[in-house]
């Protein structure tokens, strides 16, 4: 396994080598996210590979009437446009920004010469998208097997996990839609997780006041797809933002 290097901001990227992250550096351009914005669309050209800083992308699909159907979370544990490295004539997800912040960006044609170029860079990617596998058959389970109070607190848990500080700036008609729920639904589940202390919220704010309590409410997808990050991208304690309260 590459070596961690915590300072870069990101998982992935402190696992470069320093001679890779020398090389990287004049490719890699930092962005500011917004909310709602779109990284990427199904059936469209890839043209940019991003690594959350601070920022948190939902990856979904979405039907032809409009539906969606989450797929997966990507915070600074890993990146977004895994499809980058295998010279894809079209993506198969969209992507968009659900909690703004900065990200890395780099070019997917730079990023595929980089990974193909390298050996350990390659490992480090099959073991990323193996996780991202996990974690996307998971949802699928979650979603289908799962009520929405224990799919929310799955949401909220990995949220967390993907955000350096609190609260999250979630609102109850995002989760909804990516979740493929109502919004009342969504709403309803958390009256009820507010009510057992587990949550507090405002309009447009979600804060975690019971996170072991949290875990406990919600059902084994969380914690499965924690424990194959950990075993495949090297995190000694949970994710990167586990301690947080």
């Amino acid at each position: 396994m590459l070596r961690l290097n915590e300072d870069r901001n990101n998982a992935f990227l402190a696992g470069l080598s320093d001679a890779a992250w020398l090389r990287w550096q004049p490719h890699l351009h930092q962005v500011e996210l917004q909310r709602g914005q779109a990284l990427s669309h199904a059936g469209y050209m890839l043209e940019h590979v991003h690594f959350p800083i601070q920022a948190v992308v939902a990856m979904y699909a979405i039907t032809d009437d409009g539906a969606c159907s989450e797929l997966a979370l990507v915070g600074h544990e890993g990146m977004v446009g895994v499809c980058g490295f295998m010279d894809s004539k079209a993506i198969f997800n969209n992507a968009m920004v659900v909690v703004g912040g900065p990200c890395w960006r780099m070019s997917a044609a730079r990023f595929r010469a980089e990974v193909m170029g390298e050996p350990a860079l390659m490992q480090a990617m099959l073991r990323y998208m193996q996780a991202l596998i996990t974690q996307v058959a998971q949802t699928a389970v979650c979603n289908r097997h799962h009520s929405i109070d224990q799919a929310l607190c799955r949401w909220l848990l990995m949220s967390q996990d993907r955000v350096r500080c609190a609260p999250l700036q979630l609102t109850h008609e995002l989760i909804a839609r990516l979740m493929g729920v109502r919004r009342e639904g969504v709403t309803e589940a958390a009256v009820r997780l507010q009510r057992s202390g587990l949550i507090r919220y405002t309009r447009g704010s979600i804060t975690v006041t019971d996170r072991a309590g949290l875990e406990r409410a919600g059902c084994e997808c969380y914690g499965r797809v924690r424990a194959e990050h950990q075993c495949l991208l090297g995190w000694p304690d949970a994710w990167p933002g586990h301690s947080l309260t």
